[in-house]
């Protein structure tokens, strides 16, 4: 058994490291609506030692126990210890993958592969703008494309409106995703995009999803990418817009933006020029509460999941009273509006499908008012 655990033990130092001391508690997305100590970090870094000493054996028990975390860091940023749990969880789970235990994903590896998407959906909505030659590429990722088409119709429309010249490609799914749940990324489809991405002649890559910048800027198999990358939220922070609204507009940090990589000020920034009734939850920037659906747990406990972006929508109107709640990841997009029950009176929408939103309504109005 030991040969497959190389891995883990790589992280051994880490997990030895951990001082047990429940701080990770506090901050433990799943541990906040289960309060059993085995779902949170803590918990975790002892399952995980146990099974590098060989005093329990690996199984499916253990396998859906390790798919029990978003990787959304609050653990890892609260550590006084300097853990990083997220990093050794997704070693093990690669370990338990190579053990030969399908952890319910291998489904999805073989779908990307097939059609090029996480959902394994043939057809997709053709947004135009492709083909064309232009200064900068638009990515948008598999939630946006298949799952809330109608945020991203809203960001081109305001990309149009701003006069960006932009083009768009034949993409297909980063991939990266697979890396959390112990599949390996699947290399000739990055090699598609890169591919795709320099037939366009641009010199600069905007994402919409904050996972896909993620992996456009740390993944080896983008090495060659050989483009200026900026989250779209760094892209539209540099520009003015001639819309604002007078509703309470609060904002909700995604993990993979935020705590991932620490783009934090730009998204503020853009909301600031927009709404001056702009009011912070109580946990927000490092700080901020996870949604749910990350590091496949969406996927692996898809009603937990949704009760966590529940709670943390719950919260949010709590403290904050806003009308609008604005994000800009398609995943925490998604799992809000999931999660949202009819009788709340909260719309939610991403940061650049609002801003397109308000230009349409301005539109409006001027063409009753001619």
């Amino acid at each position: 058994m030991s040969e497959p655990l190389e891995l883990s033990k790589k992280y051994q130092h880490m997990v030895t490291q951990c001082s047990r001391c429940g701080f990770c508690r506090a901050v433990c997305p799943i541990f906040d609506i289960t309060k059993n100590w085995a779902t949170n970090a803590g918990g975790k870094m002892v399952l995980i030692k146990e099974i590098i000493d060989g005093k329990i054996e690996p199984s499916e028990g253990i396998v859906k126990s390790l798919l029990r975390c978003t990787t959304c860091m609050n653990c890892t940023t609260n550590c006084p210890s300097g853990v990083d749990p997220p990093e050794v969880i997704r070693a093990t789970r690669k370990d338990m993958v190579n053990l030969g235990y399908d952890n319910m994903f291998k489904a999805m590896s073989d779908a990307i592969a097939k059609t090029g998407n996480i959902y394994g959906e043939e057809e997709k909505y053709d947004w135009g703008h492709k083909n064309e030659r232009a200064s900068y590429i638009l990515f948008v990722g598999c939630v946006g494309t298949y799952r809330e088409e109608e945020s991203v119709e809203e960001t081109i429309n305001l990309l149009d409106i701003l006069g960006v010249k932009f083009t768009m490609i034949d993409e297909v799914c980063c991939s990266g995703v697979l890396e959390d749940v112990g599949y390996q990324a699947h290399e000739e489809l990055a090699r598609h995009n890169i591919n795709e991405f320099h037939r366009t002649g641009a010199k600069a890559l905007i994402t919409t999803c904050p996972y896909c910048y993620r992996v456009f800027k740390n993944h080896p198999f983008y090495k060659e990418l050989n483009l200026e990358l900026k989250h779209i939220t760094q892209f539209l922070a540099e520009h003015d817009f001639k819309v604002k609204t007078d509703k309470k507009v609060t904002y909700h940090d995604p993990c993979d933006l935020g705590r991932h990589e620490g783009i934090y000020e730009e998204p503020r920034q853009i909301i600031r020029k927009i709404a001056p009734n702009f009011v912070e939850p109580e946990r927000t920037r490092e700080h901020a509460m996870c949604c749910g659906a990350g590091g496949g747990f969406r996927g692996s406990s898809p009603k937990e999941s949704i009760t966590i972006a529940r709670t943390r929508l719950r919260k949010i109107m709590e403290e904050t009273g806003a009308e609008i709640l604005l994000t800009e990841c398609p995943s925490c997009l998604h799992n809000f509006r999931n999660a949202k029950l009819r009788k709340w009176n909260i719309e939610i929408y991403n940061i650049t499908e609002f801003i397109g939103k308000l230009y349409k309504e301005m539109d409006v109005r001027e063409n009753v008012a001619a």
